[in-house]
């Protein structure tokens, strides 16, 4: 009875195991199947990969990618190809953000049922239409490669959530892949959307937030003055600012960007506020369009002392933004407190498939990151910023509301930020740029989005 009974029991575990391992090989086969089918172990199947693909379009109809006789060719500017690199991808699927990468499957006609088995003319494949305008990204590469920067440049319109141009740098052009040998820098972060996959230190940017929960939490904190005298102790280590600013009240501060008044509010607001509010503007928080994800950005005090708090408040201590992520802060801000969210995928040739792809397409509102009030303020401190401190017409002859940012990295190199939106109502445009040891947003930074918001103007306003 013992031996029966053992037995029964040995042979409901094995039951059990096969079970469970099919389940985990039925979910894996569901979520990688198309991916397997297209590893370059498996090319003899997917007829050399992108080779019979649809094509890819910008917001125009400018081919950026498509097959011909079955070759991949790519547009025939070699700007433009290094500029939506990491927005189109190339043949590999190195890029791993990239439209050839998530969307492989529906450019090739894979079907999971029948995989690539299908003859090629009953395939269904794909054109994907993209909301970027491809001359506006290649003004922007060009414009970053004459200087040499790295970095991440977005522009998208804040009233319907359409990217008209996104552009990461180091990149290459696809038809001419980097030989990266061991040691060699110039290449590193080649492989990384850094619109949509990197994070950086914030620097000066994140004073929006902090100014936003001192304008909500702090009774008259607006219209309170604070001293700086270049420098002051908090939390038994010293802050530093750029230059003494005196007496200041929070206007003055975001235009002069002075840390002694932000490091203050922050201790004085206390770090579950702190916090409370960065989660609030999305960071710590996942965000995609459609199958791609956005890096998250990150904000946490739970273990900062008031020197860490300090520093944390003018963007500093741990804190990393993603760039399209500090952009849709701006597009909060201009909106009256909710970002309307980002998307990429504009179109597809046929209607077959079309919910995975027009995921990606929002132009919803997302949560609330502040109240009305509180956006209107910080608009108002923005464009004081670029009217009476940048200048008017650093945007060229648009009307700004801007935050820049130098953002200490730790190994004695400063990145360059900026921020901000057009107030311009025929010109919803949206914008963050970082580059990467650039120095002071100023300048470096605001010249690459000014190219970028002078670029992609005549897209939204329709010439």
């Amino acid at each position: 009875m013992k031996k029966v009974l053992t037995r029964s029991l040995l042979t409901w575990f094995l039951a059990l195991v096969f079970f469970v391992g099919l389940g985990y090989f039925v979910v894996r086969l569901v979520t990688n199947a198309s991916y397997w089918a297209q590893l370059p172990m498996n090319q003899h199947l997917s007829s050399n990969g992108l080779a019979r693909a649809g094509a890819i379009y910008d917001r125009n109809g400018v081919v950026l990618a498509e097959s011909v006789e079955g070759e991949r060719v790519y547009n025939s500017d070699e700007s433009v190809r290094k500029a939506v690199l990491h927005t189109v991808g190339d043949d590999s699927t190195a890029i791993a953000t990239s439209v050839q990468s998530m969307y492989r499957n529906d450019l090739v006609g894979y079907s999971f049922l029948l995989g690539l088995g299908l003859p090629e003319s009953f395939r269904s494949t794909k054109d994907i239409t993209l909301t970027i305008d491809s001359q506006a990204c290649a003004a922007v590469y060009n414009a970053m490669a004459a200087n040499g920067y790295k970095g991440a440049a977005v522009v998208y319109n804040y009233n319907t959530g359409e990217i008209i141009c996104k552009v990461s740098t180091p990149t290459y052009d696809p038809y001419s892949p980097p030989q990266i040998e061991e040691g060699d820098d110039t290449w590193e972060g080649v492989y990384l959307d850094k619109v949509i996959s990197a994070a950086y230190p914030p620097g000066s940017t994140f004073k929006l937030v902090t100014a936003a929960a001192a304008l909500e939490m702090i009774n008259n904190s607006a219209d309170r003055y604070l001293f700086c005298e270049g420098s002051s102790i908090i939390g038994g280590e010293y802050v530093t600012c750029v230059e003494p600013h005196d007496q200041i009240d929070m206007t003055m501060a975001m235009a002069y960007s002075c840390n002694i008044y932000f490091a203050e509010l922050a201790v004085e607001l206390g770090a579950p506020t702190m916090q409370s509010y960065a989660d609030r503007f999305g960071f710590n928080q996942s965000f995609s369009m459609g199958n791609i994800d956005i890096k998250k950005s990150f904000y946490n005090v739970s273990k900062a002392d008031d020197a860490g708090l300090a520093w944390s408040g003018v963007g500093q201590y741990t804190d990393m933004a993603n760039p399209l992520h500090m952009a849709m802060i701006s597009s909060a801000i201009a909106n009256g407190g909710s970002p309307v969210m980002p998307y990429l995928i504009k179109d597809v040739s046929s209607v077959l498939n079309i919910g995975s792809l027009m995921a990606g397409k929002s132009g919803q509102s997302g949560k609330e990151m502040m109240k009305s009030s509180t956006a209107n303020k910080l608009a108002d401190m923005m464009r004081t910023t670029v009217r009476d401190h940048y200048g008017d017409s650093t945007f060229g002859e648009f009307h700004a509301a801007a935050k820049t940012g130098t953002a200490e990295v730790g190994d004695g190199t400063e990145d360059g930020w900026v921020v901000g939106f057009l107030t311009d109502e025929d010109c919803p445009l949206a914008f963050a740029v970082c580059i990467e040891n650039g120095g002071f947003g100023i300048s470096s930074a605001v010249p690459i989005a000014r190219t970028a918001v002078e670029a992609c103007a005549p897209v939204v306003r329709g010439y």
